[in-house]
């Protein structure tokens, strides 16, 4: 799926550039279960990723134990396969000819090799897109966590849902989506999905349209039967960017709809309405 990434933290110069993380080998994802999860953090005093994650790892993460690292911490102990390791990246697409950079949250497993994306990758997810504000995004750190732990769990039992689209295998989940509330925010929305009575037209089972602080609160409060919108992609309408859409689960972090669409001036930065109809066509 990623085909050029850079550590954050400047990791290593000059950026690194490959074709594929190797996916896990089913013993390397049986061994991560016995593994300390080594949290990665950001070398700027004043970051607010590093707040974010670190709480929400505290709220969130009950798969493995874990610490956190500097990054030169990492660059001592990647090697070794009694870690796994989540390292926020700065991560570039060659289908996205804009230039746009995203920032993903990838879960790595220690493993001794020479390069950093030769590390077996067990999940790569959107974070965010790159120079947005931190405050925009970071509280949904921990649902993103959920899902991480989630898709572990899945890959436990079917060492087979890898490949370049895995995402996508949790579109099979569509047909639930319509027992459970969905909290949107308007500016994860095209512009004609934004209101109630446009998202009613297209879409006929419980939605809201909400304030961030609401969606913070259903992923703190993990609430039952509620997905959030996770939507992904860079500031205002750059044409030739990629926008990342996903429902996720605040209870079971389980993704129950993804998407990720070129933006174009047909279709523009945000959960379109061809989504809204396939959402709830079942």
């Amino acid at each position: 799926m990623i085909k050029n990434l850079f550590l954050l933290s400047a990791i290593l110069a000059p950026v690194l550039s490959f074709s594929q993380a190797p996916f896990p080998q089913p013993e390397e994802i049986e061994g991560f279960f016995n593994t300390k999860t080594l949290v990665v953090l950001e070398d700027q005093m004043f970051s607010t990723y590093n707040i974010f994650i670190k709480k929400s790892m505290e709220e969130h993460w009950n798969i493995t134990g874990y610490e956190f690292i500097t990054v030169s911490e990492f660059n001592e102990r990647r090697r070794d396969p009694a870690y796994s390791f989540l390292v926020l990246t700065e991560t570039k697409f060659d289908k996205d000819k804009s230039g746009n950079i995203y920032n993903f949250l990838n879960l790595l497993m220690g493993k001794d090799v020479g390069r950093i994306e030769d590390m077996p990758e067990m999940c790569a997810i959107p974070l965010s897109a790159a120079g947005k504000d931190e405050f925009e995004y970071t509280y949904k750190v921990g649902v993103v966590l959920r899902f991480i732990q989630s898709h572990v769990r899945h890959l436990s039992e079917d060492p087979s849902i890898t490949g370049k689209k895995y995402l996508k295998y949790y579109n099979k989940f569509i047909p639930e989506v319509q027992n459970k509330k969905i909290l949107v925010s308007e500016e994860d929305l095209v512009p004609e999905l934004r209101s109630e009575s446009a998202l009613a037209e297209y879409y006929s089972y419980e939605i809201d349209l909400v304030g961030d602080d609401e969606i913070q609160k259903a992923i703190m409060d993990k609430a039952e039967n509620t997905l959030v919108l996770h939507k992904v992609g860079p500031e205002g309408e750059r044409e030739g960017g990629i926008c990342f859409k996903m429902l996720i689960g605040t209870d079971d972090g389980r993704i129950y709809f993804y998407g990720e669409h070129k933006i174009t001036p047909k279709s523009s930065n945000g959960l379109l309405v061809n989504d809204m109809k396939r959402i709830g066509r079942f």
